[in-house]
């Protein structure tokens, strides 16, 4: 049998192209810059001074902990990409393992997961700019941003790589920032704020727990939803020039990123700010900055959260494009979404997917408040489902390996399927803590109307007689492979 580790490529039209006919124009800059920006987004920027108010300081332990996790859940898809790297990721490795069915559904998910944090990015991009140009409309610029982000991504996946590179550069270079000036408060005691920073602040004023340890555990759930879109690198390994290295170093650094840029800098803005300063709908870096008294700190603030949006948003057009393509390579979806146009980007499944973000932009301006809330719910929730796939494909596919039917990754993961099912644990703890936050539970009932349109599509799909994904068998021999060459570019 030949080793599925073996990624078959050739020289198309605009230069090296993978097996599934995308163009591998994704670098090692790329790729690591990539993994950095998805592991900070505005849930970091905008929703940490919620989850501050909440669990004080011990919401730092809230990160660490759910960073670990995460970092458990990146090493395990590590090793299902080094084993096989396809596009198509987790809704690939869910199809092996599990069947069909649960490809399927896990690849319809991540697609409906980044479809409504597409719509919360744009409408809060829009009301970004409203910082600096109060005058126009709030449609008006997420119908500029909604098009622009289109734009990038239909021209090439290079341009979409390095468009998400200085994203992200925006990203870490303020945070790196923040915890810069922030130690240089604590030590020299420079602008207002020094009279009163001191690392005291992390344990005075209430104690690591101020509100007990069943408030911080509450977090969790919002602490998540900072963390979606991790898992992102692993959509980019159909377009990685050199996965095999780039994937690994990537993952690897995870848990450096997740020190720096979430455990180490809220460190910092907790020990100069104290936490009860802080308040919910508030970023805790504009509070910070404008503590410390920085000239144009609250400008400089707004524009990098505009940024992330913008990033995310991004990300999620990428996405959404490839789940379809894959999806519709497996005869799951119209075979029109598979297209990859003369640039080898999959432009119907992206088309299709801005029009509904488009359509999310005009519900957004007429719903309340809550709904930003209340799409975030559902974005975790479904990024949850996608993260238990990934750790159960693992568990299938190291008994596999374990039984001599698959050949070992060349990345395997620390303590094997063990962590996976530490993990797994883990994120069904967070699916209980969903269930019972009164606001966060309407993502489960959204959850279970999804439920009902994946089931009812399945049965279409079913009576229609199509070869949906092959044998439906728990631990296969070998790989399933999509049928990338009968769609028709």
């Amino acid at each position: 049998m030949t080793s599925p580790q073996v990624d078959n490529t050739s020289e198309g039209p605009s230069g090296k192209t993978s097996e599934e006919g995308y163009e591998r124009g994704l670098g090692s800059r790329q790729v690591q810059m990539i993994a950095i920006g998805g592991a900070i987004g505005v849930g970091l920027f905008m929703g940490a001074g919620a989850n501050i108010a909440k669990a004080g300081p011990s919401i730092i332990l809230m990160y660490a902990l759910a960073g670990v996790v995460i970092f458990f859940i990146m090493r395990a898809l590590g090793e299902l990409l080094l084993y096989r790297p396809v596009s198509g990721s987790f809704a690939e490795y869910a199809r092996e393992f599990l069947g069909p069915f649960f490809g399927y559904v896990t690849g319809w998910t991540y697609w409906l997961m980044w479809i409504v944090t597409g719509m919360a990015e744009l409408t809060a991009a829009a009301i970004y700019i409203h910082f600096w140009f109060p005058a126009i409309p709030q449609w008006v610029s997420a119908l500029v941003f909604l098009v622009v982000l289109f734009g990038v991504n239909l021209i090439s996946v290079k341009i979409f790589g390095e468009v998400e590179f200085w994203f992200s550069m925006v990203k870490v270079t303020a945070i790196i920032g923040m915890i810069v000036i922030g130690l240089g408060v604590l030590t020299l005691g420079f602008s207002d704020a020094g009279e009163t920073a001191a690392t005291g602040n992390l344990w005075q004023h209430g104690g690591i727990f101020p509100n007990g340890i069943g408030s911080s555990l509450m977090t969790l759930q919002g602490v998540m939803f900072a963390y979606l879109a991790v898992e992102l690198v692993g959509v980019t390994a159909g377009e990685s020039e050199n996965p095999e290295k780039t994937l690994p170093k990537a993952i690897n650094t995870l848990p450096w990123r997740i020190i720096v840029f979430y455990v180490g800098a809220l460190t910092v803005i907790l020990a100069v700010v104290r936490w009860t300063e802080f308040s919910e709908g508030e970023s805790p870096f504009v509070h910070a900055f404008a503590k410390i008294g920085i000239p144009l700190g609250a400008g400089i603030v707004n524009f990098v959260v505009l940024t992330a949006a913008l990033s995310s948003c991004n990300s999620g057009m990428y996405s959404t494009g490839r789940m379809l393509r894959d999806l519709a390579a497996n005869k799951e979806a119209p075979q029109a979404l598979g297209r990859l146009n003369t640039r080898r980007t999959p432009a119907a499944g992206i088309a299709a997917s801005v029009a509904l973000m488009g359509i999310g932009v005009v519900l957004n301006y007429v719903v309340p408040e809550k709904a930003f809330l209340y799409v975030t719910s559902v974005a975790t929730a479904a990024g949850i489902w996608t993260w238990m796939m990934i750790l159960i494909s693992h568990i299938k596919y190291r008994s596999a390996v374990v039984a001599g039917r698959l050949p070992a990754s060349s990345f395997p993961a620390p303590g094997g399927s063990a962590l996976s099912w530490v993990a797994l644990v883990f994120l069904a703890f967070v699916t209980c803590l969903i269930a019972y936050d009164s606001d966060a539970r309407i993502s489960l009932y959204v959850g279970a109307v999804w439920a009902v349109f994946l089931v009812g599509g399945w049965a279409l799909l079913k009576r229609g007689d199509r070869d949906l994904a092959g044998p439906g068998r728990d631990e296969p021999e070998g790989p399933y492979e999509p049928e990338y060459a009968k769609i028709s570019d």
